[in-house]
């Protein structure tokens, strides 16, 4: 094999990095691929984020009106119970084993406990800050006790 062998796409394959500002002949002499006078051909030029050219900005045309609660929103974390059966029968599940099982991610105020599918594990404690009626009513049948946490 010699390199007349070699597949087309890689025939350029280490080109040589563009010198600008070395002369007419160099292809890329006189302004340096910069254009003609302005502030983008100086040198130190530097843009800020969303500039426009001096048209208004589109973040300055936008209505912003009103008040919006989500910061202070309360961000609950859902658990279903198809996910309790993951642990053991008789176990106690706790915030922090639901954390370290990955069943809740993220940043979370509470937890609440939905009961989506059925529960097949005796016996568990549930600890969780919220409860649906349906939830509730499953766990107890199961011999199960749900404990709330305070926030």
């Amino acid at each position: 094999m010699n390199l007349t062998q070699l597949k087309q796409s890689f025939k350029n394959i280490r080109r040589p990095r563009k010198r600008v500002g070395r002369g007419d002949a160099s292809g890329h002499g006189g302004t340096s691929g910069r254009g003609h006078k302005g502030q983008k051909a100086r040198s130190g030029y530097h843009a800020k984020r969303y500039f426009e050219g001096g048209q208004m900005p589109l973040i300055r045309k936008l209505p912003k009106r009103g008040f919006n609660n989500k910061q202070f929103q309360t961000r609950i974390a859902i658990i279903n119970l198809r996910d309790l059966n993951r642990f053991n029968n008789n176990e106690e599940v706790t915030v922090a084993k639901l954390l370290q099982r990955r069943l809740v991610r993220g940043a979370y105020d509470e937890i609440k406990v939905l009961a989506k599918c059925e529960l097949t594990k005796e016996g568990i404690t549930v600890h969780a800050h919220r409860f649906s009626q349906s939830a509730i009513k499953k766990i107890e049948s199961k011999k199960g006790k749900i404990v709330r946490c305070n926030v």
